[in-house]
């Protein structure tokens, strides 16, 4: 991907039209290192307060942003515009006065659950392999919403826009009937991990002429191989890191909950008795969708969905997307929507910038999101910011003298259960 000074200068203007008010403040806190020390950076041409005044006033348009990240996929041969979707906590456990924050799991070996907000991400993945994924949405899981439906309506915008057929890799977590009818009517083929323990049912037969229409056929159960029936597709791949690899294929299976839609599920199996790496257990994809490609390419693609955990590793490792601690779930969003916007501007140095190494770090041939960041600083400086010169208004008065000040309002952590079924329903009535 080449990528000219006058390309990425072009996409800097026209993401700083999308930021609405207090967007001068807004790119020029982009290059700092944490929120204490924005007002310190050299690039940094305000006064200190203009950063709270940034997150309590910018609008990010999300809509406009997605728009412009689009059009800087390339319209290459690829037959798919594959994405990742995922979600991650923001933890804010010691933040009472914070609205809407619930119990939500996060990837640590101490804790499994954490207090705070949650944020679903849908990613463009740009590579065959590295570690570079960039949102297209990075937006926050209200209360009345769960991650199923978010990434579904995520999912949607983004297919309505995009120039090429959209093929979405998720984790197990969406590997279910619920998924799979929030996303029937959306124009996106899904490739799906599904847990080792699930079950499946084939079509049913034809029908008898007596009674209600069977909805299912066999039963397909993942961990009893004697449920399952020859697969209707083999085939055997040498592949350069995982050695030799079995792939099976069965189609025409459904969840039992949206037995109207049909899906092909995959098996994917090492067949390298000493396993070292990656799939050292079988690995069960469903593919969701319209036209699958072949088997011996589809299974690939399913490891790259990782990438968008590296890109959340990286903005709260480096980014410091998790550090302020902000008063309100608006502030918050604010902030999040500038995570992308940060993770494209880098991806559109990585070939301009000159990589910029410690000295007890190895030189990089393609350069990873946190070596762009680090040799960021000579390029900014030599292709400047849209952003306008500060215009001194004098001093504040400040607060009134007497004035009292209120307490901030405490709100309870939200619960979420779990949906009722219709038969517990009926019960009680």
């Amino acid at each position: 991907m080449n990528i000219s000074i006058n390309q990425l200068t072009e996409f800097r203007i026209r993401a700083y039209n999308c930021l609405g008010f207090a967007k001068d403040a807004a790119l020029t806190t982009n290059n700092a290192h944490c929120l204490a020390d924005f007002a310190l950076s050299p690039l940094f041409r305000r006064q200190w307060y203009s950063v709270y005044e940034c997150l309590q006033d910018c609008r990010p348009n999300a809509n406009k942003l997605m728009g412009l990240y689009l059009e800087q996929i390339p319209g290459d041969e690829t037959e798919y515009t594959t994405v990742g979707i995922d979600h991650t906590a923001s933890p804010r456990p010691h933040s009472p006065t914070l609205k809407e924050r619930g119990y939500h799991h996060q990837p640590s070996a101490h804790r499994k659950v954490t207090i705070g907000q949650s944020y679903s991400t849908i990613a463009w993945i740009p590579e065959e392999k590295g570690s570079w994924a960039l949102p297209l949405r990075h937006e926050r899981i209200t209360s009345f919403e769960t991650p199923i439906s978010k990434a579904a309506w995520q999912l949607r915008q983004v297919a309505k826009k995009a120039n090429k057929p959209v093929l979405a890799l998720l984790d197990s977590e969406y590997g279910n009937a619920s998924w799979a009818n929030q996303t029937a009517d959306i124009e996106a083929d899904c490739l799906i991990r599904i847990r080792s323990n699930c079950c499946l049912w084939a079509e049913p037969g034809e029908y008898s002429g007596r009674g209600r229409p069977r909805k299912h056929g066999a039963k397909f159960k993942l961990n009893e191989q004697s449920t399952w029936w020859p697969a209707c597709e083999t085939v055997q791949i040498q592949d350069p890191k995982l050695g030799e690899i079995k792939v099976k294929l069965w189609s025409q299976l459904h969840f039992r909950n949206s037995s109207s839609i049909s899906m092909n599920l995959i098996l994917v199996e090492r067949i390298d008795p000493n396993k070292k790496g990656l799939l050292q257990k079988p690995l069960w994809l469903v593919f969701i969708g319209k036209k699958m490609p072949s088997i011996e390419k589809i299974w690939s693609k399913y490891l790259r969905r990782f990438a968008v955990d590296h890109w959340y590793r990286f903005i709260k490792q480096r980014l410091h997307w998790t550090l302020p601690a902000l008063g309100t779930p608006h502030q918050c969003e604010r902030w999040s929507n500038l995570m992308p916007l940060m993770t494209w501007q880098l991806w559109l140095a990585k070939d301009l910038v000159k990589e910029h190494h410690l000295p007890w770090q190895k030189p990089q041939s393609n350069l990873t999101p946190g070596r762009v960041a680090q040799s960021m600083l000579g390029l900014l400086v030599e292709i400047g910011t849209p952003a306008l010169p500060p215009k001194p208004r004098g001093k504040s008065p400040g607060w009134k003298s007497g004035k009292k000040r209120n307490k901030r309002t405490r709100y309870p952590v939200v619960k979420k259960g779990k949906s009722k079924g219709k038969k517990a329903k009926n019960k009680k009535t």
